[in-house]
């Protein structure tokens, strides 16, 4: 019986950037505002990094028109694996890129990537067929429209992909807010706007009760 809700655990969980490219991103999503967009990407990297979650990054093509990777990526995790294929389209056909994944040991793969529906569907779709879980994060993955994007989501979502944004990744690693608060509350307040205005009424509270206990 397939389990109906498998959670992210921290030490289970890779996270694989695929052609997070600044030529792609400039000319191919269309589904998200550019900077909406990256803010998602740097909200989803910053969360592995918060964790200490393994990251693979790949790109493709990357000397022609694709462009170079996001060079925030770059700067975000000097060490971790970068593959760049030559020409695979599917990432999972790259064999540098799958050996990079099982290196990890990790069984569960939170995904993103430009687009949508090549360069997320495809190696999520061969991931799980390969025994992976794949969560896929979908507002750190963008294509042509939001037409082209629900038809990627759904081919995933039936072959067992779990549909996820970077918030309720977060959230699912973190478990507790007592693990960590005030670090956690900063990735969220640094990553999502209308976070620093809860974390502005905390801290207005906590000042008046300090004032009101004096």
């Amino acid at each position: 019986m397939t389990e109906l809700y498998s959670r992210i655990s921290k030490d289970n969980a890779a996270v694989i950037l695929v052609d997070h490219q600044t030529g792609l991103i400039s000319g191919l999503v269309r589904d998200y505002g550019v900077d909406e967009f990256k803010n998602n990407v740097l909200a989803l990297a910053n969360t592995a990094k918060f964790f200490n979650l393994p990251v693979i990054l790949s790109t493709s093509f990357e000397n022609g028109p694709n462009g170079p990777l996001m060079q925030e990526l770059v700067d975000l995790f000097p060490n971790a694996p970068k593959i760049s294929r030559p020409g695979q389209i599917n990432a999972w056909d790259n064999e540098d890129f799958v050996k990079a994944i099982e290196a990890t040991g990790k069984k569960q793969l939170i995904i993103a990537g430009v687009v949508t529906d090549v360069c997320v569907a495809f190696p999520a779709l061969s991931a799980l067929k390969a025994g992976y879980e794949a969560f896929v994060v979908t507002d750190a993955s963008g294509t042509f429209s939001q037409q082209v994007a629900n038809a990627a989501l759904m081919r995933m979502a039936h072959a067992g992909a779990q549909l996820m944004n970077w918030f309720s990744v977060a959230s699912e690693l973190q478990r507790d807010w007592r693990n960590d608060s005030e670090g956690f509350g900063a990735l969220l307040a640094s990553q999502l706007p209308g976070y620093q205005n809860v974390i502005g009424s905390y801290m207005g509270a906590q000042s008046d009760l300090g004032e009101q206990n004096n």
